[in-house]
């Protein structure tokens, strides 16, 4: 029976063998580690440009649209500078200037690690959150939105 339907078929079309379905498409060794250490190749030379071309010089990157428009700071403004001052190793100022993002560094450091252990030991990555934790971030971004553009809260500004 070696029809479309039949895994076999597929099997023995793509490897000449039939009976080996765990072993097609699997990746070894340091191939597992691709992308993960790409994305690391990415960000660090994300970083490394901010860290090199300073935000807070004018003129080197473009002012955000919604507070060139209404004068309000959204939850990512001062990112560039935070991401400048921790590179730069002042955390003050990088807390200073974005705590949000400051903490969302850690947070992917902490992510990407896992990402590589798994990645080296052939298991996927699946981080599942349930909705109620997607509306846990989402309140905190807006309660840290609203909070830094109120006069008490201007520690949280930029």
């Amino acid at each position: 029976m070696h029809g479309p339907h039949n895994p076999g078929s597929v099997l023995k079309r793509r490897t000449g063998r039939v009976g080996q379905v765990g072993q097609v498409g699997r990746r070894t060794g340091w191939k597992r580690l691709g992308t993960p250490l790409g994305i690391l190749a990415a960000v660090t030379g994300a970083f490394a440009y901010v860290g090199t071309v300073d935000p807070n010089e004018p003129g080197h990157y473009p002012v955000c649209p919604l507070l060139k428009l209404t004068g309000v700071f959204c939850p990512g403004c001062g990112g560039l500078r935070s991401a400048h001052a921790f590179i730069t190793g002042d955390l003050g100022a990088a807390l200073s200037a974005n705590a949000i993002a400051t903490a969302g560094y850690f947070l992917f450091a902490a992510v990407w690690v896992l990402w590589l252990v798994r990645a080296w030991r052939g298991k996927p990555l699946r981080i599942a959150l349930a909705p109620a934790w997607w509306w846990a971030v989402g309140a905190v971004l807006l309660v840290f939105t609203v909070v830094r553009n109120l006069p008490f809260g201007s520690a949280l500004a930029p």
